[in-house]
């Protein structure tokens, strides 16, 4: 177990490994990606953290950066160098970002899906509360 100084980190990126994605190579993403920001030597900067489900299914692979809040979908391997250009360069260098937070919420990008409305009965279903 590691308590890490994030003091220089200026991106938190959270991988989605939940079923959906998992299923879709969510491992095998976060591993590239994780390989690239070490090659460049930028672990001090970028700090990634794996979650469970996200709730963007239908996006999958998908990978969430902070404090921009950009939600990035259907990430492969093979996206891992721009997606941390875009990190680095603070603009989308993967033309796959899904919903950035704009202030009120998150504006969803065009040809993006809504997905469904939250609802109690739903939120309790999906959210395996305890």
């Amino acid at each position: 177990m590691a308590t890490w100084d994030l003091s220089t980190t200026r991106h938190h990126v959270l991988f989605c490994n939940g079923g959906s994605c998992n299923n879709w190579g969510a491992e095998e993403v976060t591993q590239a990606i994780r390989n690239e920001i070490s090659k460049r030597e930028l672990d001090d900067v970028i700090h990634t953290t794996r979650t469970r489900c996200n709730g963007r299914c239908d996006d999958r692979c998908v990978a969430v950066v902070y404090p921009s809040g950009e939600w990035y979908k259907n990430l492969v391997p093979e996206d891992a160098s721009a997606f941390v250009n875009s990190l680095i360069l603070n603009r989308d260098m993967t033309g796959k970002v899904s919903h950035t937070f704009a202030g009120e919420g998150f504006k969803r990008e065009e040809g993006i899906s809504t997905g469904i409305a939250k609802n109690r009965s739903k939120v309790e279903r999906v959210s395996k509360q305890f």
